[in-house]
């Protein structure tokens, strides 16, 4: 079945994502809003032919039953909240929410279950790490020890949208990126977040002073599992991406090694997969496709089908982003150093 979507907030590129896959399953966009700073609003418009609109009134024809958002983080509750007044499904580009606050209304919006709200949660369907949750699954890895995420992005700051730079508009550092983590690391073992440790630090932009650039977190899963995950937004300007990420699996049978992006020997873009086990040499693995996009993924649940990401999903991904948010470390080395 196709719909007929609409974009009610349009400040980041992810969102292009969401519409190239709706328009290839069949669907049709009604319009695009954005009140604020509309030039990528423009672009997606002329590189499709759809039109921008002056007021989200009009998607709320019944013709149009799913909304994308990539507005400003922190309004992105607000047209989550609008979506279940006026009955239309939504996915949001991440993070869906930037504190405690945002994260209650989202869940008493997932609560009264009158929509499916998706979450661009990409990563699990990325090509390696669909093949690692195999081989995971499978047991060729053995019992999973611990997980190590590096996510360096590069920041480019004349590009950034003003709220970026604000904590209260943007979430911060961990909830705009540790939530793909978070959300790899439930998805990887099967297991939940038992414990958080988290730091957050600035060392650049004192002009922005919520702003902190660098972020570390160690967590214990519930199964025992350890992981490490670490990001900033230092990676240099002249690198050929915007950031070098990599994953790294051990085992008490084998290890991983994902590079999702930006290793220099290979082609920009390009995903591999590395692994070794007690009965295999070191060798780079064959990738498997997934069945679905995040999109079609979407589509399967609003469709009452069986889908990969689920409501308790995004609710539990987003409450960890928020404890780890709120009991991080601060280092700021423009006004003192440290504090809890």
């Amino acid at each position: 079945m196709s719909y007929r979507f609409a974009i009610h907030g349009c400040q980041h590129a992810h969102i292009t994502a969401f519409i190239d896959q709706m328009l290839a399953l069949g669907g049709t966009c009604a319009g695009i809003y954005e009140q604020d700073s509309p030039g990528l609003a423009r672009s997606i418009s002329e590189r499709h032919g759809i039109p921008i609109v002056d007021d989200p009134s009009v998607f709320e024809d019944e013709s149009v039953r799913i909304i994308g958002c990539s507005a400003v983080n922190n309004r992105k509750i607000d047209v989550i909240e609008w979506c279940d007044r006026h009955g239309k499904h939504v996915m949001a580009d991440k993070p869906v929410i930037t504190d405690r606050a945002s994260l209650e209304r989202l869940e008493a919006v997932i609560g009264r279950g009158r929509i499916q709200v998706g979450v661009m949660l990409t990563e699990r369907f990325r090509a390696s790490v669909y093949t690692l949750k195999q081989a995971i699954d499978s047991g060729k890895l053995g019992r999973i020890v611990s997980i190590t995420m590096r996510k360096p992005h590069r920041l480019s700051p004349a590009s950034r949208h003003a709220s970026h730079f604000s904590r209260e508009e943007s979430g911060g550092l961990i909830n705009d990126l540790f939530i793909h983590d978070f959300d790899l690391l439930r998805h990887l073992t099967g297991q939940e977040l038992a414990s958080i440790r988290s730091q957050l630090a600035k060392h650049i932009l004192p002009e922005h002073p919520t702003f902190y650039d660098t972020a570390t977190a160690q967590v214990m899963m519930s199964g025992g599992t350890m992981a490490q995950l670490y990001t900033d937004w230092h990676t240099p300007v002249k690198s050929w991406t915007w950031g070098d990420c990599r994953i790294f699996v051990s085992g008490t049978e084998g290890c991983a090694e994902l590079r999702l992006s930006g290793d220099p020997s290979v082609a920009v873009g390009e995903e591999m997969y590395f692994q070794i086990t007690n009965g295999e040499p070191f060798a780079k693995m064959e990738l498997s496709k997934p069945e679905a996009n995040i999109t079609e993924d979407f589509i399967r649940r609003i469709e009452n089908k069986p889908s990969v990401q689920t409501h308790r999903d995004i609710l539990e991904t987003c409450r960890a982003t928020v404890i780890a948010d709120e009991n991080a470390v601060l280092f700021n080395a423009f006004n003192g150093g440290i504090r809890s």
